[in-house]
């Protein structure tokens, strides 16, 4: 979990050998020697009396397990701290909260577009002295630019997502002989193999249409490289390009066989994202789907199964695409902005970049953090543990999820842009050319708006 907004181009790109790496259980370091000598937030700071909103778009486990963080910090500043249910697009809610006088303190921004948007509107407050000591001490320069607008730092990224990962059910591909793929030609062959078994072998949450994006985005990294995906991100190329028809019809080999998508594209349509993953580690060895693609929270989503993570579930990296292609590896993150420039406001921001607001998250699963002083024993399990020594070790090495970089309207809202048009796709995957035009038309009138502003 998007203006004229040039936003960074940052998606992260482990080679083949890093990502296997890094889910193979190697043991391998943090990437990032801990700095003993970094900067603690004011434990003795009192902000007694101070009344903190902080808005953010997350529902469910994630917003109970934000609470917890900000629980603790008003065990430590005294301050009241209320999260307020924002919706998405929160560019959108912001807004309306902005017009009517009565903004958030703090928002929690999903899309590195939002952090641009917003600062073009003049929304925002640049983060103070403590928040920047927190991150030189404890961010790569890569993280922090990505929260900084024309050299002004707004932004702290407090939650990052590794989005190339497949979670399976390890039962289905035992009772089916099937194995890890690490090819997207395996990954269809893998998946043939499961459905000769008995058991659709992908599920997707295509009523999310983020998630589609990050399908394309995948495949598109993999098999385009790195200049066409931050080409196509600033829209310099068009969506009509013929690196997009490539990735399209990748797509299409999955997308095209009914009998490899749980419930077929009809289903998949009505399958949320919470469900597209519960499903798949539910029902014992006759689930509704045994491999289900997204990122490392679906973790939080899997321990609402009985599903044990290292054990009944286990995930590999997306498969890489093309005899030349690696295995990609998107990352996307939430950034804390503050709208009002208080000391709790600012304090919150502080207290957000550190690692010990970063730990008590990661302890509850489903969590990844960019904080390099994070240690990675405060993860849950092995599994993510070496998934956040991998994004540690990628240092500035990184793109950022590419729909998240465009303007919202595009590539972030609900039943319009991009998400429309993959779901309409997924819909009817032979419409390649149609589906080019939509795209590029929803692109270009989207950049067009915002470069007006």
């Amino acid at each position: 979990m998007r203006t004229t907004l040039r936003p960074r181009r940052t998606a992260v790109t482990l080679t083949a050998v890093t990502a296997l790496a890094a889910l193979a259980l190697a043991g391998c370091g943090s990437g990032a020697d801990k700095d003993e000598g970094e900067p603690a937030p004011d434990r003795e700071l009192s902000l007694k009396g101070e009344k903190i909103e902080v808005a953010a778009v997350w529902t469910g486990p994630e917003q109970e397990n934000f609470t917890k963080v900000l629980k603790e910090f008003e065990k430590r500043t005294g301050a009241t701290v209320t999260f307020v249910p924002a919706q998405d697009p929160i560019v959108n809610f912001l807004g309306t909260k902005i017009a009517g006088g009565s903004p958030p303190d703090v928002a929690m921004l999903p899309q590195v577009g939002a952090i641009q948007q917003a600062a073009a509107q003049k929304w925002l407050k640049p983060v103070g002295p403590e928040a920047k000591a927190q991150l030189a001490a404890n961010y790569s320069r890569g993280w922090q630019e990505l929260g900084a607008v024309d050299g002004t730092q707004y932004g702290v990224y407090f939650k990052a997502a590794n989005k190339s990962l497949v979670w399976y059910n390890t039962a289905v591909f035992e009772n089916a002989g099937a194995s890890e793929p690490k090819t997207w030609k395996d990954f269809l062959g893998t998946a043939e193999t499961i459905s000769a078994s008995g058991v659709t072998p992908v599920s997707v949450g295509g009523a999310d249409g983020w998630t589609l994006t990050d399908w394309f985005e995948n495949v598109y990294l993999s098999q385009a490289g790195p200049a066409k995906y931050d080409q196509l991100a600033k829209h310099t190329i068009k969506w009509t390009d013929p690196s997009v028809t490539a990735a399209l019809k990748t797509l299409a080999e999955l997308f095209g066989k009914p009998s490899l998508i749980a419930g077929g594209p009809g289903g998949a349509l009505q399958t949320e994202y919470p469900a597209s993953v519960t499903q798949t580690f539910t029902g014992g060895d006759q689930p509704k789907g045994a491999m289900v693609f997204e990122g490392d929270f679906a973790a939080v989503n899997i321990a609402e199964t009985k599903a044990e993570i290292g054990k009944d579930a286990k995930v590999f990296p997306f498969p890489k695409v093309g005899d030349g292609g690696t295995s990609p590896v998107v990352t996307a993150g939430d950034a804390a902005v503050a709208l009002k420039d208080t000391k709790g406001a600012q304090a919150l921001l502080a207290f957000l970049a550190s690692p010990d607001a970063a730990k008590i998250w990661a302890a509850e699963g489903g969590f990844l953090s960019p904080n390099r002083n994070l240690d990675p024993a405060a993860y849950p399990n092995d599994v993510q543990r070496e998934i956040a020594k991998a994004l540690i070790g990628a240092g500035d090495d990184f793109r950022f999820d590419m729909s998240d970089q465009m303007p919202q309207s595009f590539g972030g809202t609900p039943g319009k842009g991009e998400w429309k048009a993959l779901q309409d796709f997924l819909k009817n995957p032979k419409d390649i050319a149609g589906t080019q035009a939509r795209l590029e038309e929803g692109a270009a009138k989207a950049y067009r708006a915002a470069a007006k502003g």
